[in-house]
Order: C-alpha cells, then structure tokens, then sequence
C-alpha cells in the first residue's frame, strides 16, 4: 500500500508538471529536475488533497487520490499536443565554463565523496533520532500530524492555544502530507516524517545540481552541490523533521522556474513555467508562514519585471498564468487561516509595532544578528562557506547576461531577507531570545537558493580568476 501511495504521489506530480513544462526533456539535467519537482510537488497535492477530505468529510482517501490523478492525467491528454510547440532548448552548451579534464574529475569526485558523507550522516541521524531533533519536530510538525490522522472528527483539536509552543497557526503542507500516508498505511510510524525529511533534503540538492546543469553546466552544478551538502546545518536540519529545509527546497523550486522561463526565447509566448513558478511559491506558503511573505514577494518582484523590462515579453500575460496557479491553493490556505487556525502570535499586540519600529536598538540588535548569522550559520568547522563566496564573488569577474536574467530572482532573495528583517523589529518576544532560536534557520531556508543565484552568475574558469587575485 505504501508504495503505491508513493507512486501515485510522485505521479501526480509529475502530472502537474507535465501540465507547464515547455517541450520533452533533452538532458539528463531536466529528467533530474523533473523527479525533484515532481515529488516536491507530489508532497504538497497530497497534503491539499488530505486536508480537504478532513474538510469535506471524505473517507475513502486512496479513492480520492485516484480521482485526483486521473483528473490530471487526462488534462495531460488534451492539452499533450500543445507541449510539443515552443520545444525550445533551455540548457545551453555555451554556458559551460572550460575547464582542465584533471580539474573536473577533481571536482567531480569532491562532490560524489560529499553526496556519500551526506548521505551517511543523514541516514545515521534518522537512526539516532526517528521521532525527530528538537521542539519543532516534535511538538508542532509530528504533533499536529497526529492530530490530523488519530483526531477523527475532532482533528481540529488540535489547532487550539491551550498547547503552549505548537503554533496552531502554522501551515499544513508537512503534517497534512505525513498524515496522508499515515492514513494510507494504517499507523502513525515514525519513519514516515523521517522518510519525508531525508527526502526533502536530498530533493534540494537534486534541484540545485539539474537547474545549475541545466541552465548554467556541469562545473556550476557540482560546485553548488558540493557547497551545499559540505554544509553541516543543512544535513542536520534537514533530517530534523523542521519544516525550513522543506520550505527551503520550494523557495529554491521558484526561483529556478523563473529562471527557466527568464532564460527561454519564447517566453512570450510559453508561460508553463511562470505557473509551475506560481504553483512552487504557493506550496512554500502552505508550508510555513516565512511561505506567505516570500509568495508575497514573488508576485511584487514578477510585477517590477513587468514594469521595467517585460514590455517586450507580453506586459501583463506574464503575471496571470503565476496569479492562475496560485489562485486555487491560495483559497485553501484562507480558508485554513479563517477557520480553522488561530491567530498569529507576532501579531498579538499589535498596538505596540509603532513604537518598536521607531527603536533604534532593536535595528541594531537585528543588524549585529544578521552579521553574526552571515558568519556561522552553516556551522562550519574553518572558513564559513558565506565568506568564502563573498570573496569569489567580489574577485572574479560576473556574466553581465546571466545577472540580468537571474535579476528577479536576486530581487526575491534579498526581499525576502527584508521581510525576515521586518518580522524581527516587530516581534512580540524578547528580540534576542527570538533571534537566537531562530535566525540561523531562516538564513538556512534562503541558503540553496542563495547558492544557486551565486552559480548562475559568477564565472568559473579558475585561470581568470586566478589572474584577478
């Protein structure tokens, strides 16, 4: 039973990726980038698809699932003809940076032996700790799962304040998706979150490796997968059981897409991936509430593009299809806030978020976090991988062509860091008790998406760089 569940998870992702994505994959960069999106996308259908039976009373959930899919495959059937127009090719060979055979075997086993430690470690923690690491995992993620799955007609029990620390206002695309299966299964085993979180972790080094290969080469992909699975915080957060490596992987699945779409010729006139974009920022509202300011985002940066560059593109055609996909889950996620969930505590007295704002102590205090944060969040054990990017960045020379084109996606990242900023000044606990519990984890939800945009722009040919220091 469970795996067909599984598979009837993937496929229906695949299916709504199917449904955007412009042509036939020609490399084995895309077929990766498909199966990481797809089970992304999987996870967040099959925690919508719980959620509403919960809603709607329905009992007979594989039945739903089945229906579901099928909806999906047979809009695959009628609109299959039109994924073979515009089958332009999004990778590029040009943009592969030359490098000495003897230097990319290098580099090339540098990332197979991280991939293996990474995969050690993690395996051994889900061992160590099947229930999961820390408050988060347990009290709120696993706890309302299990809400959600043994709760019955009372599941909504389980969104009440009398549980101190459990945050019933938080989304529920993590613990709708582990009670889906649980419901599947007939137990609430603890592999289950375990599972989701190893994959999680290992989808978003899938998605950064295939979209670096695709739109940047083989050299920027495995240079982003070894920085990222040679950070140490990722791996231990990731198979937690918290929500940010997961919120993480679908702010990386956006930017991304709108990087496809930004690198395409026709993206006049193919708009599949600004809908997968929309649909990948909205599951990252369902997954956490950073989710709804980075939606937020999104859509204000996809304007901006609109008003300064996209006249030629299509003008307003480029922000319907992303408000399209948005649109459907975005009612889910109101209803969820409106009825079932309770109020959010950073907004509990909001009488005080005046004078908050106008204390310049609590700026400075956000300001000497952030620049501790930039140095050590990753847990690294020498030189942080933060500064060691800084000084490649700022010594080699960037592509003027690929910083236009990842433009939206710079702007998305440093609004969404804002936004974290924001929330910080206006926080209704004590300010450093908040940022010191949370800070190095939200720099951590941004950290493959960060590390994607700095592979996508910087050059890599080292005897160029090597002259300019």
């Amino acid at each position: 039973m469970i795996v067909v569940a599984a598979s009837l998870c993937m496929a229906s992702g695949f299916a709504v990726l199917r449904l955007g994505w412009p042509g036939n994959s020609r490399f084995v960069a895309e077929l990766l980038l498909k199966a990481s999106l797809s089970i992304g996308f999987g996870l967040g259908i099959f925690s919508i698809i719980f959620f509403l039976s919960l809603v709607f009373h329905v009992s007979h959930l594989m039945l739903l699932d089945f229906a579901v899919f099928a909806v999906l495959l047979a809009a695959n059937l009628v609109f299959s003809k039109r994924s073979t127009v515009h089958a332009a090719v999004i990778a590029s060979e040009s943009s592969r940076d030359a490098l000495a055979p003897w230097v990319s075997r290098l580099i090339g086993g540098g990332f197979i032996f991280a991939l293996v430690a990474a995969l050690y470690s993690a395996i051994l923690r889900l061992i160590a700790y099947p229930h999961g690491d820390g408050w988060d995992a347990f009290a709120i993620w696993n706890l309302r799962a299990r809400f959600l799955f043994r709760g019955g007609e009372h599941w909504r029990d389980g969104f009440t304040t009398l549980l101190p620390g459990s945050h019933p206002d938080y989304p529920l695309l993590l613990p709708a998706a582990i009670a889906h299966f649980w419901r599947l299964l007939g137990s609430d085993s603890p592999m289950v979150p375990a599972v989701l979180g190893f994959l999680f972790t290992f989808c978003t080094v899938a998605l950064l490796f295939s979209g670096l290969s695709t739109l940047r080469g083989r050299t920027a992909a495995l240079l982003g997968g070894i920085a990222l699975l040679t950070t140490p915080f990722f791996v231990e957060l990731g198979t937690s059981q918290y929500a940010d490596v997961p919120l993480g992987f679908f702010f990386l699945a956006t930017i991304v897409l709108l990087n496809l779409h930004d690198d395409r010729d026709d993206k006049s006139t193919n708009t599949g991936l600004l809908a997968l974009a929309g649909l990948s920022a909205i599951f990252a509202a369902w997954t956490k509430n950073e989710g709804l300011l980075f939606l937020v985002v999104v859509v204000l940066a996809r304007v901006w593009v609109i008003v300064k560059k996209e006249r030629p593109y299509g003008g307003i055609s480029q922000i319907v299809p992303l408000l399209g996909a948005i649109a459907p889950i975005f009612l889910v996620i109101f209803y969820f806030k409106h009825s079932v969930a309770t109020g959010s505590d950073i907004f509990a007295s909001s009488n005080a978020i005046p004078h908050k704002l106008m204390d310049p102590g609590r700026y400075g205090a956000v300001l000497k976090w952030y620049g501790k944060g930039f140095l050590r969040f990753g847990n690294w054990f020498l030189i942080p991988g933060t500064v060691a990017m800084l000084v490649y960045y700022f010594v080699s020379e960037k592509e003027t062509n690929r910083k236009s084109e990842s433009g939206s996606g710079v702007a998305i990242f440093i609004l969404t860091l804002v936004g974290y900023f924001a929330i910080y000044l206006i926080t209704p606990y004590d300010i450093y008790w908040h940022l010191r519990f949370s800070l190095t984890r939200l720099f951590m939800q941004l950290w493959p998406s960060a590390l994607f945009l700095f592979f996508r722009m910087v050059r890599l040919d080292p005897e160029q760089v090597a002259e300019e220091l």
